[in-house]
């Protein structure tokens, strides 16, 4: 990862607010850096808090895809997701899926306010990280049986 990060920013809508509040406290760090977001939380970061995102699909509508294909990609070194564990998503398997191929490509995920607090002042955030890539030759090369 260069100095200069690719991170997405995404927030469910009862966790928007504190979002809003979170990049407003950290934005000097934040312009620094490329940001994505999904339509709603995107558009508002830069209505609400001035910064620039560049702005995918609201996640229900395929903005939680959208970032697993760049993850896949290699378009993104950075998640900070504010999920709701308190209320149901329909979109709950795309979320599920973001979270887990961002696990399987060594994608940094902060997933509420304290991770992403640990990250803004990680001495990572601003400087280049060398990301170990897990290696899955062996699960992709391996033998599947039929049933029989």
């Amino acid at each position: 990862m260069e100095a200069r990060k690719r991170i997405a920013l995404v927030a469910h809508d009862e966790m928007k607010p504190k979002m809003m509040a979170w990049a407003l406290t950290h934005k000097a760090e934040l312009e620094k850096h490329e940001l994505y977001g999904t339509g709603t939380t995107g558009g508002l970061l830069t209505s609400e808090v001035g910064l620039e995102v560049t702005c995918l699909k609201s996640g229900p509508l395929g903005g939680d895809l959208e970032l697993g294909n760049l993850i896949v990609n290699d378009g993104l070194d950075m998640l900070i997701f504010f999920w709701d564990p308190m209320t149901a998503q329909p979109h709950d398997v795309d979320v599920k899926a973001l979270l887990r191929i961002s696990a399987v490509h060594n994608i940094p995920i902060a997933c509420n306010q304290a991770s992403a607090d640990f990250f803004v002042t990680s001495r990572w955030f601003s400087t280049p990280y060398e990301s170990a890539q897990p290696d899955y030759t062996a699960h992709i090369n391996r033998a599947v049986q039929a049933d029989t």
